[in-house]
């Protein structure tokens, strides 16, 4: 039988080509790499700080590393290109420097996949407007002195980010909470879209 994963998982998932080799950034406990070798044949690593979650992911036959993100000691694992892929979900608003690490991903490997909540949501901004304070919603649940995320942004920010390098954005999918997308998430991501999936690479 086989085990359910995230909707969010599904959709990386889909944009990854069998055979590949992959790097999973904060892999957890590598639900996501044992998915994509059991049904895409993929070959990799993950990465990831907690001690009892890289345990589940050895037990479950995954190549893992106890690293901290923000050690930026990707590439002292990897040569230049080692990776079809680099994945790092939900993690870019959490690390020190999400500028430096996206330098780095893409250092290792010639594609990127990147997932982030949007602080841009329409509901995030009329919080702030109307309550004038930080925000809490499903996607973003954290009170201001709680919460692990320190780089909040939006999908232009990141956007932006990626222009400023010479980055090109592949493709780009916003959904809700919910991974759901609607005709208006496509047409103003950055005001209806609460999560974005990311598929960037170096332009040529």
């Amino acid at each position: 039988m086989t085990t359910p994963i995230r909707p969010e998982f599904e959709l990386i998932a889909d944009w990854i080509q069998p055979n590949s080799h992959v790097l999973d950034l904060g892999c957890g406990d590598g639900k996501l790499l044992t998915y994509l070798r059991d049904h895409s044949n993929v070959s990799g690593y993950g990465m990831e700080i907690d001690p009892i979650k890289n345990i589940k992911a050895l037990e479950a036959g995954v190549n893992v590393i106890q690293s901290d993100l923000n050690s930026h000691d990707i590439c002292d694992y990897f040569d230049k290109d080692s990776f079809d892929y680099v994945i790092m979900t939900q993690a870019l608003q959490v690390v020190s420097r999400p500028d430096i690490l996206l330098d780095d991903m893409l250092a290792v490997g010639k594609q990127c996949i990147i997932t982030f909540p949007n602080f841009g949501h329409w509901r995030m901004r009329l919080q702030l407007l109307w309550n004038g304070r930080m925000p809490e919603t499903d996607t973003l649940p954290y009170h201001w002195y709680d919460t692990p995320n320190i780089h909040m942004c939006t999908f232009n920010d990141f956007e932006d980010l990626c222009a400023a390098k010479n980055i090109e954005v592949v493709d780009r999918t916003v959904v809700n909470s919910n991974h759901q997308t609607t005709l208006g998430m496509k047409l103003l991501p950055n005001w209806l879209g609460e999560v974005a999936l990311y598929k960037v690479q170096r332009k040529i």
